[in-house]
């Protein structure tokens, strides 16, 4: 997590863990060797056309058995940051819930071996989400973790979903969410600024979305073209352009206006190496804050914050 304060304008995720816990809670992003149903055939094959390698960061392999990945994610964590931690593990590439009950509880139950760890956060697929993989989720609040379930909407423009090769349908997304919220769990939703074809009332239709249902948190992505996907194809052949960062800094912006005040942001961009990055260039690592600057810097200029426009009363 990048420290940039966010002044108040909006309720990020630091702000939130540091309310809830006391002190600094770091995420550990682990690489474990699971797939998506659009990959494997079981829906659909080749995955979503933005994906490269599950959005695995560069420096993770699924190949480094989990413990260790864990144990070297903390003592990175410590020596930038100090002892004084707590940590979240991520189970972020691909889809964290597909794949049986034994292996599961297998790479869940990994993160009750260490002391420091808080809680964990698993990334996955709205129609990977059966009622016993929700129940063996609940199980670990019971065991002292608070556990986040976060769930790729992307957009909530069906048109867009099949053009990305979701595979899934809004309603999908709806029906996890509304079934997760049932148990002692909190959800998270990813949503991406600028797919392909989609215009500003595409994208603020999404955060409506998002703000109605029973959502604990959001990630708000730029889309960004990595090399070696379908859409970086797509992207050479000038089917369509990518948001500048004035442009993503205004829809964002948009987006924060209508979540509600109590919604946890976990992000506001997404970056990737930049020797993987086509466009745009201010998805790297390098630009973050730059990024998170900028959104800031636009609601300062607009006087407006988190749930200034919100249109539902939740």
């Amino acid at each position: 997590m990048v420290s940039v304060s966010t002044e108040g304008l909006y309720y990020s995720l630091k702000d939130y863990l540091k309310e809830r816990f006391g002190r600094r809670v770091q995420k550990i992003t682990v690489a474990l060797p699971f797939t998506c149903p659009n990959i494997d055939g079981t829906k659909a094959t080749g995955g979503c056309t933005y994906c490269f390698a599950g959005t695995r960061p560069a420096h993770l392999s699924p190949s480094v058995p989990l413990k260790e990945q864990i144990e070297e994610g903390i003592k990175r964590a410590r020596e930038r940051y100090g002892k004084n931690l707590y940590f979240f593990i991520y189970y972020q590439s691909y889809s964290n819930t597909y794949g049986d009950k034994e292996y599961l509880k297998k790479v869940y139950d990994t993160a009750l071996e260490f002391d420091e760890v808080v809680g964990i956060d698993v990334g996955t697929r709205p129609d990977c989400a059966p009622e016993w993989v929700l129940d063996l989720l609940e199980s670990y609040t019971e065991k002292g973790l608070e556990v986040w379930v976060e769930y790729g909407l992307q957009s909530a423009n069906f048109s867009t979903l099949k053009f990305i090769n979701r595979a899934h349908g809004v309603s999908d997304f709806v029906d996890a969410v509304l079934r997760t919220k049932k148990r002692n769990l909190k959800v998270c939703a990813h949503v991406i600024l600028g797919l392909p074809h989609e215009d500003r009332e595409d994208m603020i239709e999404t955060a409506k979305l998002v703000a109605s249902l029973p959502i604990d948190g959001i990630k708000i992505h730029p889309l960004h073209v990595i090399k070696g996907t379908k859409m970086a194809e797509q992207y050479m052949r000038g089917e369509f352009r990518v948001l500048s960062l004035e442009e993503y800094a205004s829809v964002a912006a948009d987006v924060i206006e209508l979540l509600p005040p109590n919604m946890v942001i976990h992000r506001v961009t997404g970056e990737v190496e930049e020797d993987r990055l086509i466009a745009p260039d201010y998805c790297t690592y390098r630009k973050k804050t730059e990024v998170i600057s900028a959104i800031l810097q636009e609601l300062k200029r607009r006087g407006s914050y988190q749930g200034c426009k919100t249109p539902f009363n939740r």
